[in-house]
Order: C-alpha cells, then sequence, then structure tokens
C-alpha cells in the first residue's frame, strides 16, 4: 500500500511540474485548474482569518489543518498561468507582467510558509502575527492581478 501511495504521489507532483500547455487541453481547463485551487486555498485561509480575527474560536488542530491545505495548495495555482490561458478572473496583466506576477506569487508561497509554521505551535498569539503578513501578500496579488 506504501509503494501505491508513494507512486501516487509522484505522478501528482510530475504532473504539477509539467508546463501548463502539456497539463490543459483547453484554456478553460487552465481556468477551471487555477480557480479551484485557489477556492480551495482561500476557504482554508478564511477559516484561519476567523481565528486570528476572534470572529470563531481557536482551534489549534484545525488551524494546522488548514494551514497544511494552504501552503500545499498555494504552489498549485500557477501552473494554469501558462501562455493561452487567459481569462477568468485574471486581468491580462498576467501575462504582461510576468516578473512582477511571479515575484508575488513567491512572496505570498513564503508567507504561507511562515503561516504554517506558526499555525503548528498551537499558539494564537503566532498565529495573528503571521497572519496578516500573509493576508497582505494575497492582497497585493489581488489588487494587481485580480479583476473583482
Amino acid at each position: 500500500m506504501k509503494a501505491f501511495s508513494t507512486l501516487a504521489f509522484a505522478a501528482v507532483v510530475a504532473t504539477v511540474a509539467l508546463p501548463a500547455s502539456a497539463q490543459f487541453a483547453k484554456a478553460e481547463d487552465a481556468i477551471k485548474y487555477r480557480q479551484s485551487a485557489l477556492s480551495v486555498l482561500g476557504t482554508h485561509f478564511s477559516r484561519l482569518g476567523a481565528m486570528a480575527n476572534g470572529k470563531m474560536p481557536f482551534d489549534a488542530k484545525s488551524a494546522q489543518e488548514s494551514a497544511e491545505i494552504v501552503a500545499f495548495m498555494s504552489k498549485l495555482p500557477w501552473a494554469g498561468f501558462g501562455a493561452g490561458t487567459e481569462g477568468g478572473k485574471a486581468k491580462p496583466e498576467v501575462w504582461k507582467e510576468q516578473a512582477k506576477f511571479h515575484d508575488l506569487s513567491g512572496k505570498m508561497e513564503a508567507e504561507v510558509v511562515k503561516l504554517n509554521a506558526a499555525a503548528k505551535t498551537g499558539n494564537l498569539d503566532n498565529l495573528k502575527t503571521a497572519f496578516g503578513p500573509a493576508a497582505n501578500s494575497c492582497k497585493s496579488c489581488h489588487d494587481s492581478f485580480r479583476n473583482k
């Protein structure tokens, strides 16, 4: 069973590593992929925000689980932004300003790593401290590259 799990994980990693053009038959597939990945990420990020902002009770186990999902999902959507995948909620600037887009997505991933580490401590104050910069990194990309 462990060999199957390892093989399945390797297949997922190989798929994520492929260029977008090899992964998606149509631009619509890439758009659905990135929107789905970002939706799952956003759902779990919102749970962390609700705890960090006192809108729901802090649950260390739930925070850790959500932070792990956010950390994993933060790596996935970028494959769905390849050439020829314009559309959805993404502004054309994603493809015109690739360096800035990659810089902001990299900053978000780095902040999410810190958020995940903070959640693993099981301490609400650590979560609060890491949540703000992570949220701001998401916002900076949305402000520049996402249609309302």
